[in-house]
């Protein structure tokens, strides 16, 4: 299952069908290799102490041992196909580089920042050939005049710079305003108004590709959890883009007729190594992003983990699959991932709401949606996230009734209620179980799906 913590109360044999996301951390604590196939170790034994004699007897079968690293490479590559992964290598050309500035305006947004800028190094620019400079400016939330790839901006590795410094020490540098200024801010990305400013390494185990910079123009302290959301994105999309290399490498070898073993061998275990990397990687990218959305909301921190959770035991009791537990969690989790795009002014406000800004809340899962559908490996969650708002009497947004609502989405909105119910507010403090029960149970077969407010009594009852 995706949550660590639960780990020791898991079953020693896994479930068939279980998600990467619950297999994931496991994989690099033994031998992942052997736990993704089953290797024969004796091909590293022997061959060094095999006779000529031997080796001959054996170099015939060669051949079908190519070809079946080739096919475990194609197993592996596919697991985090560009259609499953942030797919964010590979651009050919300037115009493809607007993504960049689309994630550089979402992480402004997600910590709350004036700037966010996001460059990377030549070799992983490759539709910006001809730069002279070795870190380029790919993306940026701050609004240019003209194009942002004419204007050239970036640095020389033996610059001493806002983002070569996090790219040279591979780790988190904050800057305040003395400093901002003594190594020559850009003007055209106003950085010469920035009081202080954030630079972290985008890294991989395997490669450093790029710097992620946010500033902020005026004296405003950046939240810690802010601040691992960004080093967290960072890490995430630079190991991405290291299995996205990786797997075109495999691509080639597997085409290759004259492919060698040691190499294929290699790659197969840098690949599954960075597998490893992606779910822990991934999940840590959904918890933290479950929290700055519940800091913005004024939830007390965990209060969308509480939600995760009891979806969770709610799945448990329905007897429902790993697999579908692992997509609950993370749907409950991001259940809510508009409001991290709203400002957070709506959220403070103590008065009544305009039009407007209900209508911002009203809409925040499909903003929610748009964002999740930028980030691919997610795209399985979404109709959960999307019709978790819906009603069992058909009045909710799209009029989806019954069981014509997904299970996930009908699991998930049993349990935000009742967290809800169950947690303090601005306006009234948190009910008891027993009364949030009872208000569910008269609210079945009109809000929820009666059979799962019984499941989730039951659930309650037992403790």
């Amino acid at each position: 299952m995706a949550q660590k913590e639960d780990k020791e109360h898991m079953e020693d044999k896994k479930e068939e069908g279980v998600s990467l996301f619950s297999q994931s951390a496991d994989l690099i604590d033994s031998d992942p290799l052997e736990e993704i196939f089953a290797l024969n170790l004796g091909d590293f034994l022997s061959e060094h102490l095999i006779s000529d004699d031997l080796a001959k007897k054996i170099s015939e079968k060669e051949t079908d041992k190519v070809a079946g690293l080739k096919n475990q490479l194609s197993e592996l590559i596919s697991i985090y196909s560009k259609d499953k992964t942030l797919t964010i290598l590979g651009f050919n050309s300037k115009e493809d580089y607007i993504i960049y500035s689309s994630i550089a305006k979402t992480i402004k947004e997600m910590s709350g920042v004036d700037a966010c800028h996001i460059y990377l190094t030549k070799d992983n620019a490759g539709g910006l050939t001809g730069e002279k400079h070795d870190l380029l400016l790919v993306g940026t939330s701050v609004k240019l005049k003209g194009d942002l790839y004419s204007k050239n901006i970036g640095y020389k590795f033996d610059d001493d710079s806002i983002a070569m410094q996090a790219y040279k020490n591979r780790k988190t540098i904050e800057l305040n305003k003395e400093e901002i200024q003594s190594l020559k801010p850009i003007k055209d990305i106003n950085e010469d108004k920035a009081v202080y400013c954030l630079s972290v390494p985008m890294k991989s185990s395997l490669d450093c590709v790029g710097v992620i910079v946010i500033q902020n123009y005026e004296e405003k302290e950046l939240d810690p959890n802010f601040v691992n959301m960004c080093e967290i994105t960072a890490d995430l999309f630079a190991t991405s883009m290291a299995f996205q290399k990786e797997a075109e490498e495999a691509e080639e070898l597997i085409n290759d007729k004259d492919a060698d073993v040691a190499d294929l061998q290699h790659l197969r275990a840098e690949i599954t190594a960075l597998i490893g990397d992606l779910g822990d990687e991934q999940q840590a990218f959904v918890e933290n992003l479950a929290r700055a959305v519940d800091l913005r909301s004024h939830f007390k921190q965990d209060y969308s983990r509480a939600v995760a959770d009891l979806s969770v035991e709610i799945c448990s009791e329905l007897g429902l699959n790993e697999k579908t537990k692992d997509l609950v969690y993370y749907a409950a989790l991001l259940r809510n991932i508009g409001k991290i795009t709203l400002p957070i002014e709506i959220f403070d406000k103590k008065g009544e709401l305009t039009k407007e800004e209900w209508a911002k809340l009203y809409n925040h899962p499909n903003i929610g949606v748009n964002l999740l559908m930028s980030i691919n490996f997610m795209a399985e969650v979404i109709p959960y996230i999307h019709y978790h708002k819906e009603l069992w009497n058909g009045t909710g947004r799209e009029g989806l009734s019954g069981q014509s609502i997904p299970l996930g989405s009908r699991i998930i909105a049993i349990a935000d209620a009742y967290c809800a119910l169950t947690t303090d507010r601005t306006y009234r403090k948190a009910m008891s179980v027993e009364k949030a029960l009872e208000i569910m149970r008269e609210e079945a077969s009109i809000k929820w799906d009666p059979m799962l407010v019984d499941v989730l009594i039951n659930l309650k009852c037992k403790k």
